[in-house]
């Protein structure tokens, strides 16, 4: 049976307002949970349908409603919703949402870490638990981890999770990927208001399942 890793074992950065999705997604016009807020910056037009900016021009696996993200140099891809915006929030790699529902986004970090495997860590509920407390949920919201699972693609382990954090007004249902390769810890979060899930979550679901590290170039 797995032996739990201690938390301060995991390759997991301190906790700040720029860190977490949450952070990000909170509501129109109020970007951070926390007092100190991160500067959030649209960089697409809300109609446009162009390409993310900065990401190689390289089609990923098309699915109607949905676009791609494909980075080769960070050795990345997903897709995420049709509609959705990118915007630039300090701490992640890249962040898109819903304008309307802001509680609806996607985004991705990298830290660098020692590790070659996610399994280095200990099992997918242990590591997850940790993640979500430390750096996915500021310390104020109650948070549940709801399932936490090992996945194998293409030979490289990834574990994915599902839970809740709970803010005094509003509770998010979110998804989340990691998986150690190139050198670096990835994590990729996704979620909406509890009250939007049953009409979000094959969405959501569709944007973790995507989510593939490839060997950086």
């Amino acid at each position: 049976m797995a032996t739990a890793v201690p938390a301060v074992s995991l390759p997991l950065p301190r906790r700040a307002a720029s860190s977490s999705p949450l952070a990000a997604a909170r509501r129109p016009g109020s970007p951070s949970l926390r007092r100190r807020h991160c500067a959030v910056t649209p960089v697409a037009a809300a109609c446009s349908a162009a390409p993310p900016r900065q990401l190689d021009n390289v089609a990923a696996e098309s699915k109607k409603g949905f676009l791609p993200v494909v980075d080769k140099k960070a050795g990345y891809s997903f897709l995420y919703p049709f509609g959705w915006q990118e915007v630039a929030v300090q701490g992640q790699d890249k962040v898109y949402k819903d304008v309307i529902e802001p509680l609806e986004s996607v985004s991705i970090n990298s830290i660098p870490t020692s590790k070659e495997d996610i399994r280095d860590l200990g099992p997918p509920d242990k590591v997850a638990e940790t993640l979500i407390k430390k750096v996915l949920a500021p310390a104020t919201q109650k948070t549940k981890l709801i399932e936490a699972k090992e996945n194998d693609v293409d030979g490289r382990a990834y574990y994915t999770f599902e839970f809740t954090a709970q803010a005094p007004n509003y509770t998010r249902h979110a998804l989340g990927a990691i998986v150690i390769a190139n050198g670096k810890f990835y994590t990729l979060t996704t979620g909406a208001n509890e009250r939007r899930w049953e009409k979000m979550k094959d969405r959501l679901h569709t944007v973790v399942d995507s989510f593939k590290i490839e060997n950086r170039i």
